[in-house]
């Protein structure tokens, strides 16, 4: 039975039996992604190439943030990121004095042109992701990672601010978002580590935000909540309504398995980002299978819990992709 990535994925997020299980790898496209025509380009010939369930769009971290002042580089990172080297934030004061941005800033405004051009390009029966960073990881990019924790335990108050700050542009944004004709965001949570905050610091510093942000996002049926890094508190999925949840589940609990007994939505992983550079095509297929077994192919999006390294094969993501066949 022929059916759309479309079905496929309702299917797959309301738990209904398909011939297969649904699929889909992201990655970041350097030099392409700065600007909106390149980055459509490359994210439209991904797709034409490996024929996922989903296009979950990723633009550079700093598309966000640019309006603001900050700068970055790009220098050949595997994971095809690129490096700040113009912070905004200086001193605790700056937070206070951070502009809330509307959409139609250069940069939020070449997003949206970027993802009016992926729709026209996909058609209507693939699900279009756009990314969207919670307001810590965006703090994060303004002032650096250990400067950041550092206001938030010295001067909490300057960050709250800037932080609602940051709410309230993102979700602007996401309101804009919304009449390109995504399907759903990519919300990516960088701090609810337990290497990073507590538990009370992220449901502190944290999720009052991101509620805040997310809110026009309510109406959209595919949004996925990604849990960067190790250590996650896994337990904030319980906090949000997303249908699905990836994480780095091959490196950090839960396992795909316990996480279905705890989340009732679709879990999105299987794959270490490592098996998909070093590892050979066999190698691929067993950690795909063994994904599947684990969850008897329902509720699975077979996915990394992370990009998908720039240096990855052309052969491992094709047979990634074809074993789900």
């Amino acid at each position: 039975m022929n059916i759309s990535h479309r079905e496929q994925m309702q299917a797959c997020l309301n738990g209904e039996k398909t011939d297969r299980p649904a699929v889909a790898l992201w990655r970041h496209f350097p030099v392409d992604d700065q600007s909106p025509e390149t980055l459509a380009a490359a994210t439209l010939n991904f797709q034409k190439t490996y024929d996922f369930d989903l296009v979950k769009v990723t633009p550079a971290s700093s598309f966000c943030i640019r309006d603001w002042g900050v700068e970055d580089v790009w220098e050949g990172h595997t994971e095809g990121t690129r490096r700040y080297t113009n912070r905004l934030i200086q001193k605790p004061q700056d937070w206070e004095k951070l502009p809330i941005l509307d959409p139609s800033a250069p940069h939020l405004n070449t997003q949206l042109a970027c993802l009016r051009q992926i729709r026209a390009g996909l058609g209507p029966n693939v699900p279009m992701l756009q990314t969207v960073f919670s307001p810590l990881a965006q703090a994060k990019n303004l002032v650096g990672r250990d400067t950041l924790i550092a206001h938030i335990r010295k001067y909490p108050e300057a960050v709250f601010k800037g932080l609602n700050t940051i709410a309230v542009s993102t979700q602007k944004f996401v309101e804009e978002a919304l009449k390109t004709g995504v399907d759903g965001i990519f919300y990516a949570i960088q701090h609810a580590q337990a290497g990073l905050l507590t538990l009370d610091e992220y449901k502190t510093f944290g999720i009052p935000f991101d509620k805040e942000t997310l809110q026009p996002a309510s109406e959209l049926w595919c949004n996925m909540l990604h849990l960067h890094g190790s250590n996650v508190y896994f337990e904030v999925v319980n906090e949000f309504a997303f249908p699905i949840v990836n994480w780095h589940d091959r490196e950090n609990p839960p396992s795909l398995a316990e996480a279905q007994k705890i989340f009732t939505g679709t879990v999105c992983g299987g794959l270490r980002q490592d098996t998909l550079v070093y590892r050979d095509q066999a190698e691929v297929r067993e950690e795909a299978q063994d994904a599947i077994a684990q969850t008897d192919g329902q509720r699975l999006i077979l996915s990394t819990g992370c990009v998908v390294p720039v240096i990855a094969s052309h052969g491992n993501l094709m047979a990634a992709r074809r074993s789900v066949a």
